[in-house]
């Protein structure tokens, strides 16, 4: 059986017994490799002064896993600046936060041909390689300068921006080239799909040659959508199970009857916090009979502190919170609850149950797994409204949830007030072929449809592995 590689910028290594973080890219992974033996490669999340070159391999059982440290050059360039002040923005339709640096993108090319010459020496003949997200998306074109000719696929968990975002990238050709070295690249959505192959088609002359395929200066990749699912069943037996978490307990004995809305996202620009937080006071401001009977919890976990966009992201956040709390609330009543702290998943898979509204309200998204857990999560006697961005991913397999449009605060607001007096059977009707969805299109049907696509698609006149140097460059 041939052998699976997979690549991301971070490495989940589970502790002695076995144990792993049980969000997105993890629970992806470890899904992927319930069919395959295999190596699992990236970053270690250390940053040192000197980092080896050599990754240190770590074995548990079926999964090897190799990581490797960066200096603090490295990760500066590579992942806080080109990765995260250049790619991400521009991918999520945001041109003005985007800060693109020559340096930084000589750090980011520099940090993949590490990743790509540490990989080299562990890949056997017959391993099939993939590779996770925009971190990365050079790597192929490195691996294929060392004379690797495995197949490799790669997923790109974030949007796909059209042509005219993504080419204001200066290093967009560049990166278009680079990404044709993978063999099958998946996207989340058919938008995706068609943004990077009219990209391809437009920029670099690409030939469509039917089923997703084009040939790329020679090379020929294919372009699928593959929606990332869930861990459904894991997710319904934490939900079901929740009445024993003690702070599942006191959170709803400290709610007494209000009804609860929630939101739970990383801080991030593109998840539209500060907007949702205006919608839900604008919610109050229309319905005045609501204050005191509602309460909304905003989970948020901060991220990248050192990008100078977060940390103003933060400062805003809390500006607005506490605005909205000193002008409505009451000293008994406190209208946004927000928390940064992270939580596992029985605690949020408990007050997704007992809200009446999930509020998810990204201003772009690549899929957004908290609208699927919210879904999965719910009574089914008793299922609670999601409230959910026309422009997440997830909005594609959840067209029953209130789709709404994030930059209007006023049909945001709308929303809220009809899930809140949505007749119950409305509600079932609403979430049962969602539920039932979610079910069939969990992350276990994800990893095996990509990769039955992986291994059966073998690329056809493809020029020859490139020396090292022309793919450096």
């Amino acid at each position: 059986m041939a052998r699976l590689v997979i690549v991301s910028n971070r490495v989940a290594v589970p502790d002695e017994n076995k144990t792993v973080a049980a969000g997105g890219l993890a629970v992806a992974v470890k899904e992927a490799f319930t069919a395959y033996e295999g190596l699992w490669f990236g970053w270690s999340g250390n940053v040192t002064e000197t980092p080896s070159t050599e990754p240190t391999i770590i074995d548990r059982g079926r999964i090897q896993y190799a990581v490797v440290d960066l200096s603090p050059q490295d990760h500066r360039e590579y992942y806080s600046g080109f990765a995260n002040r250049a790619l991400w923005p521009i991918m999520h339709y945001r041109l003005g936060l985007g800060a693109f640096s020559r340096s930084d993108y000589a750090g980011y090319l520099r940090v993949n041909r590490i990743f790509a010459r540490a990989l080299a020496k562990l890949i056997e003949p017959d391993d099939i390689i993939w590779v996770h997200d925009y971190h990365l998306l050079p790597l192929a074109a490195e691996l294929r300068g060392l004379g690797i000719a495995n197949p490799i696929g790669y997923f790109h968990h974030i949007p796909w921006p059209a042509a005219d975002v993504f080419n204001t990238l200066p290093a967009s050709g560049d990166l278009l080239r680079a990404i044709a070295d993978y063999d099958l690249i998946g996207l989340q959505t058919d938008p995706d799909v068609h943004n990077l192959s009219r990209n391809l088609i437009d920029e670099l002359r690409a030939i469509p040659l039917g089923g997703g395929s084009l040939m790329v200066e020679g090379r020929r990749t294919r372009i699928r959508s593959f929606p990332i699912g869930i861990d459904v069943a894991g997710f319904k037996e934490a939900a079901e199970n929740a009445g024993a978490n003690k702070i599942v307990r006191e959170t709803l004995s400290g709610l007494r009857t209000r009804k609860l809305l929630i939101g739970v996202d990383r801080l991030d620009y593109s998840k539209g916090v500060p907007e949702r937080m205006e919608a839900v006071d604008r919610f109050f401001a229309s319905n005045p009979d609501q204050r005191g009977n509602v309460v909304y919890i905003q989970i948020t976990p901060k991220s990248r502190t050192e990008v100078p966009e977060y940390e103003e992201l933060s400062r805003e956040v809390n500006q607005t919170v506490g605005e909205i709390n000193g002008s409505l609330g009451e000293p008994n009543w406190t209208p946004i609850q927000y928390v940064t702290k992270a939580y596992p998943r029985p605690v949020l898979a408990g007050l997704y149950r007992a809200a009446r509204v999930g509020l998810v309200t990204p201003m772009r998204d690549g899929m957004n797994l908290v609208a699927k857990e919210f879904v999965v999560a719910q009574s089914p006697d008793d299922p609670g409204v999601l409230v959910l961005s026309k422009f997440a991913g997830a909005a594609r397999q959840l067209p029953e949830a209130l789709l709404v449009n994030p930059y209007d605060r006023f049909e945001v607001a709308e929303a809220i007030r009809t899930a809140l007096y949505m007749p119950r059977s409305e509600r079932l009707e609403r979430w049962k072929p969602m539920a039932e969805r979610m079910t069939r299109e969990d992350v276990d049907w994800w990893a095996r449809n990509f990769m039955s696509d992986l291994e059966n698609f073998r690329t056809i006149e493809r020029e020859p592995p490139r020396p090292a140097a022309a793919a450096a460059e």
